[in-house]
């Protein structure tokens, strides 16, 4: 295929970079846009009740005529849990592998998205022409099945985005990434590579995905009573292991859980699993089965309050209790700034008197991403002119940026950057150009973006220090109070406990109106403001608190 003439290319990041997750990068040829990758990411800490976080697509939506395709790398969330919400924004055909779409389409159903795109499916081998431009796909090494690496060819060279990824000489399923085409591109002059960062700050090799089959056997080695695996819900292959050791010692494996019911129903229907020993048996079935023949597998890798291992865990699960000489299984690592939650997790569970199984020397888990041996050798079979070091916390990244450079990139054209910062193409030169708008928006519920941060900050306020509600009745006409002030408080004080406390506070509303009123402020809002502030300077000095202050006026 020729590729199309291309004056100008401009890359930049929504989302990925100097965080986990959220990933969403663009290219531009001229004036046609590829978007790779819309992902999401959990929320923070900080951001009470939100569900998830989604990049800011406010660039994509302001040039939506020019979006000419969104290509995805896999199906993990951090890379496709955006994409249902860009969806509903923009149309736009979408380029997948058979199992990405396939998780894709349940996310259109589950936002309820009325107008669907185009699907197109491809594999390693696809070619296809999007808008005159020629993309390839390559297979890679990952956590899910179906993943692909992207190349958009343009006139200046190929422009090669791994998506996640890692070199593993012996896969589950027999398919090693594909070096020889990744050697292939590279002999052509590959313009810029943007690769995964996640594991750079890691030495050496990552283990191949094979070695967990023992670790799990071992594990389910004489287990006294129930055994309980928690995996990631579209790690297929880790299911197939699970099932394959459920099955050399005779258990029955039970699926408990939304998405990881889901994820094995697509990979049973897909043919990505396989039960040939017929060791799957419904959730229904768990509470007639003794307990030592029992798998029961579920998600909550991540330590998540609400998810149904924690459930088990505090014995309020309506299907299964973790017990006493149970044994329980991480198959997993903690994502960063989760380690807290998972560590909390464990403790749970060991109260129970279950045996829990975790951490790396038990080889029960095997990282998906290319540790830095392995980073180095896609720098070197690739040998790009450029490089972006995408995917990851700003520390990972620079890691990134330090192996490339120990490989001969030169250090000039390695672009550390922040989301929204671009690097612009032209007769394969680079240099930085002008920022495009960025950020996150922030889904709670059936909102999209309705949560901001100010928002945040009153649910913070009223997390810390609560609120206090002040209602009073004035008569605007002659100047008086009708009725209250009554204070009501929630999170601040115990009242019956704080009486005086709250009958001064009401004795300073009261003041505080009346001169207001005898300064002729009669507007709502200054009344307001007038109580919130001399209220709040009030509290302060007795409790060193600043709870949520709402003065409620009304008028008879």
């Amino acid at each position: 295929m020729a590729n199309q003439q291309t004056d100008k290319i401009k890359i930049f990041a929504l989302g990925g970079l100097g965080e986990s997750g959220k990933n969403l990068y663009v290219v531009e040829l001229d004036e046609n846009i590829f978007i790779l990758d819309a992902g999401c990411m959990h929320p923070e800490d900080d951001m009470l009740g939100v569900d998830i976080v989604i990049p800011d697509m406010s660039y994509l939506i302001e040039n939506k005529d020019r979006v000419q395709a969104l290509i995805l790398s896999h199906g993990h969330e951090e890379h496709i849990g955006a994409a249902a919400y860009l969806l509903r924004e923009i149309k736009v055909p979408v380029y997948g592998s058979k199992f990405t779409l396939a998780l894709l389409k349940d996310e259109c159903d589950e936002i309820k998205l009325k107008k669907k795109p185009k699907f197109h499916e491809v594999h390693a081998d696809s070619k296809v022409r999007i808008a005159k431009t020629p993309v390839s796909f390559f297979r890679t090494n990952h956590s899910i099945p179906d993943s692909l690496g992207i190349v958009i060819h343009t006139s200046q060279g190929p422009i090669l985005y791994t998506g996640d990824f890692k070199f593993d000489q012996n896969p589950v399923d027999g398919q090693t990434m594909d070096i020889d085409k990744l050697t292939e591109i590279g002999s052509k002059g590959v313009l810029c590579l943007l690769s995964d960062s996640s594991a750079a700050e890691v030495p050496g090799y990552t283990p191949s995905e094979s070695i967990v089959a023992e670790g799990l056997k071992d594990a389910f080695h004489e287990a006294p009573q129930a055994l309980i695996v928690s995996v990631y819900s579209t790690h297929l292959h880790r299911i197939q292991q699970v099932l394959n050791a459920a099955a050399h010692k005779e258990r029955k494996v039970a699926v408990v859980g939304k998405t990881i019911e889901r994820a094995v129903e697509l990979g049973l229907e897909l043919g990505y699993l396989t039960d040939d020993d017929d060791v799957l048996v419904s959730k229904k079935e768990i509470k007639s089965l003794d307990r030592d023949e029992l798998v029961v597998l579920t998600t909550g890798t991540q330590g998540e309050p609400m998810s149904d291992l924690m459930k088990m865990g505090k014995g309020s699960h309506p299907l299964f209790k973790i017990q006493n000489k149970d044994r329980m299984i991480m198959s997993s690592m903690p994502k960063p700034g989760n380690e807290k939650l998972v560590s909390q997790m464990i403790d749970l569970i060991s109260r129970t008197g279950a045996d829990v199984v975790y951490g790396k020397t038990k080889k029960i888990h095997a990282n998906g991403h290319a540790s830095q041996e392995e980073l180095k050798l896609m720098l070197n079979v690739v040998k790009p002119q450029h490089f972006i070091p995408v995917s990851g916390e700003y520390r990972m990244q620079y890691a990134h940026q330090k192996l490339a450079a120990s490989v001969h990139v030169e250090t000039d054209n390695i672009y550390l950057l922040e989301k929204g910062e671009t690097v612009e193409f032209q007769k394969r030169k680079g240099k930085r150009g002008p920022k495009v708008p960025s950020g996150h928006v922030l889904i709670d519920g059936l909102g999209v973006g309705d949560v901001g941060n100010i928002v945040l900050r009153d649910r913070r306020l009223l997390s810390k220090d609560g609120i206090l509600v002040v209602v009073v009745t004035l008569n605007k006409k002659h100047n008086e109070i009708l009725s209250g002030p009554d204070i009501i408080s929630r999170g601040f004080v115990y009242v019956r406990e704080s009486e005086a406390l709250i009958n001064e506070a009401e004795s300073l509303v009261k003041k505080s109106l009346g001169e207001a009123m005898e300064q002729n402020q009669t507007e709502w809002s200054q009344l307001k403001s007038h109580v919130r502030d001399q209220l709040s300077r009030y509290l302060y000095e007795k409790t060193k608190r600043r709870p949520m202050i709402m003065p409620i006026i009304m008028e008879a």
